[in-house]
C-alpha cells in the first residue's frame, strides 16, 4: 500500500501535468515557461522543480517508469521464447496501453512541435532502451551487442510506427502497424 506522502506527491504530478497541458495547448510548449505553470497551479518555480527536474518532465515524466516496468515485463516472460518474440509481445502490449491512452496523439503531436521535448524524448528514450536491453540480455542469455542490437531494433520499429500513427491522427490501427514493423524487422535467424 502507497503512503499518504507518495499519493499526495502523485496527486500534485498530476496537477502539474493538467495545468502544463492546458498551458502547451493555450501558448505552444517553448513559449510556456516553468514560471508560467507554477503560478497556474499555485505554487512557486522553487515548488514546481520538487516534482519536475525540468520542464520537458512535465510531458515526459512518465517514460522512466515505462521503462522499468517493460524491463520487468520483459524478464517475467517464458524462458524459452526467442527474444524478439518476447520484445514483440510486451512492446505490442505497451503499445496498446498507449493507443487506449485518450491523450497520447497529442502529446506526440507536442514532442514534435519543440525541438527541446524532442532532444530530452530521445534522451530518455534512450536510457529506457538501455533498461530493457539489460533484463534482454539476462533473460535469454544474449551478448551485450545483440540485446542493444535487438532493443534499438523494436526502438526503431516504434519510432516508426509512432510517426506512421502521428501522420493519420490516430486513425491507423497501431497494433497493426505494431506487428507490421515487428514482421519486417524478425532477425533472419534466431539470436541465440
Amino acid at each position: 500500500m502507497t503512503g499518504l506522502r507518495e499519493r499526495t506527491k502523485r496527486a500534485v504530478r498530476a496537477e502539474l501535468v493538467e495545468v502544463a497541458r492546458r498551458l502547451f495547448a493555450e501558448q505552444g510548449f517553448d513559449e510556456t515557461t516553468v514560471d508560467d505553470i507554477a503560478r497556474a497551479a499555485g505554487m512557486s518555480k522553487r515548488s514546481f522543480f520538487r516534482y519536475f527536474p525540468v520542464k520537458e518532465d512535465v510531458v515526459l515524466g512518465e517514460i522512466d517508469f515505462m521503462g522499468e516496468r517493460i524491463a520487468a515485463e520483459l524478464a517475467a516472460r517464458p524462458a524459452g521464447e526467442e527474444p524478439w518474440a518476447g520484445l514483440h509481445a510486451v512492446l505490442r502490449e505497451w503499445e496498446q496501453r498507449i493507443d487506449d491512452e485518450r491523450q497520447a496523439l497529442e502529446r506526440l503531436q507536442l514532442i514534435e512541435s519543440s525541438p527541446a521535448l524532442r532532444a530530452r524524448y530521445q534522451q530518455k528514450r534512450e536510457e529506457t532502451r538501455g533498461h530493457i536491453a539489460q533484463a534482454l540480455q539476462a533473460r535469454s542469455g544474449l551478448d551485450a551487442f545483440t540485446a542493444d542490437l535487438l532493443t534499438s531494433a523494436a526502438g526503431a520499429a516504434l519510432d516508426s510506427v509512432a510517426r506512421a500513427w502521428t501522420r493519420s491522427d490516430g486513425r491507423a490501427d497501431r497494433l497493426a502497424l505494431v506487428d507490421q514493423a515487428f514482421a519486417l524487422f524478425t532477425p533472419a535467424r534466431a539470436a541465440r
